[in-house]
């Protein structure tokens, strides 16, 4: 979206008719006009951004109604009113390993026409895979996210561009009684997920098909499992690894035990809280480290929005979704929450300087970064490989990817929406 609403104003014909069948509480405003109910993550300045769109908005008002912080307390709630087809939920916030799954159920919309020309205008490709489904679109990226390589300034001279240079880099360190530790995410969780599923696609290798049906788990999985092991019994691992999400990592980080981490850009704007800190003034970083030679594809979080398939108000709905996302919001987001936008010419406006030294290296690392496995039964997918890669240091590279094959597959098979 390129700043102005009217460019993407639909029609509002009927409205009165659809006010009239808001029954649910909530579905309708008390002045008469139409309540879009949006519901998302609890974000500190996103009523701002509905504020922003209520101000432009014709014959609706967007109401913030906020969800769990966890996401899984956030797709629990959806999918159980989704299934009950409750019809007070209109704008959805979707984790992005979350759309095939809804669309696959049938609970989410297709963006078609005048709404995907214009949500697919100057949004990063990457961002919309994560919102495509069997070649249609069903949500609008909001904002995206990709890890990079944060490494202190005053310890290393010339960042590593692979694994094994910047696990060489880290025992040098530690020989030479410096911190020389690397800090990453091998807790049993999404966060391993991720780690491994960027291993695999910069390995160029795949977990599963394009079909999303079929585990194949190939040489490349098999080779990133071996970078894992290398990792994860290396003298630069953390012995907290195999318990570490993204914010035990950062705090080791800012503590002073370790030359480098693997993070997401979040961890910039935590270490500004204390601006005089030897580790906030020699915080650098770097793409994230290849597998061998190349570049890495990381793998890219974010949030997409979608329109609930049981919302009696979709064209609003759309218009709304246009709105929130749209450039100018999304810049306001990035400059007040942290979280990177979804359209590329925001990176290049020069309010982001001073908020997002790192835009660049986002921007790059968006253009070949990698999606998660597409597939309907992704929470599945993803509860059975972060158990089977759990801790990180027992993995046994063939063996461990003959069960992955094995257990994969019956999670692919199962049927229906997972709970």
């Amino acid at each position: 979206m390129r700043g102005t609403r009217k460019s993407h104003r639909l029609a509002a014909a009927g409205s009165a008719a659809l006010v009239a069948t808001s029954v649910l509480a909530g579905c309708g405003s008390g002045d008469g006009g139409i309540t879009i109910n949006v519901y998302k993550y609890p974000q500190e300045n996103f009523q701002k951004i509905v504020d922003n769109c209520n101000a432009a908005a014709d014959g609706y008002e967007i109401v913030y109604h906020k969800l769990p912080r966890e996401a899984d307390g956030q797709r629990e709630q959806m999918v159980r009113r989704l299934a009950a087809e409750d019809t007070g939920m209109d704008v959805l916030s979707l984790d992005v390993t979350w759309t095939a799954e809804l669309a696959e159920a049938g609970w989410i919309r297709e963006f078609t026409g005048q709404p995907k020309a214009e949500v697919e205008d100057g949004t990063l490709e990457t961002p919309l895979e994560t919102a495509r489904y069997e070649g249609k679109l069903y949500g609008a990226p909001d904002n995206t996210n990709v890890q990079l390589l944060w490494y202190r300034g005053d310890l290393v001279r010339t960042p590593p561009k692979t694994w094994a240079e910047m696990i060489d880099q880290g025992t040098r360190l530690i020989q030479e009684d410096k911190p020389g530790l690397v800090e990453a995410t091998g807790k049993q969780y999404e966060g391993l997920v991720v780690l491994y599923n960027t291993l695999v696609n910069s390995a160029g290798g795949r977990i599963v098909d394009e079909s999303g049906t079929k585990a194949v788990v190939d040489e490349g999985a098999v080779k990133a499992l071996e970078v894992l092991k290398t990792f994860a019994t290396s003298p630069v691992v953390d012995p907290s690894f195999s318990n570490a999400a993204e914010d035990q990592a950062r705090l080791a980080m800012e503590a002073g035990n370790a030359a480098f981490m693997l993070n997401w850009p979040y961890v910039y704007a935590a270490a500004q809280a204390n601006p005089d800190s030897p580790f906030t003034k020699n915080l650098k970083w770097a793409p994230f480290p290849a597998v061998e030679g190349g570049r890495s594809s990381v793998t890219v979080g974010g949030l997409n929005y979608a329109v609930s398939a049981f919302s009696e108000h979709p064209e609003q709905s759309f218009d709304a979704v246009l709105c929130l996302r749209n450039a100018e919001n999304q810049k306001l987001a990035a400059i007040n929450d942290g979280v990177p936008p979804t359209i590329e010419s925001v990176y290049e406006d020069p309010e982001m300087a001073e908020p997002y030294p790192m835009r660049e290296a986002i921007l790059e690392t968006l253009k070949t970064a990698g999606a998660r496995p597409m597939t309907p039964a992704y929470q599945n997918v993803s509860t059975i490989l972060s158990t089977i890669l759990s801790p990180p240091a027992s993995i046994d590279p063939r063996a461990t990817a003959d069960r992955l094959r094995t257990e994969l597959q019956d999670a692919l098979d199962s049927k229906g929406v997972l709970p």
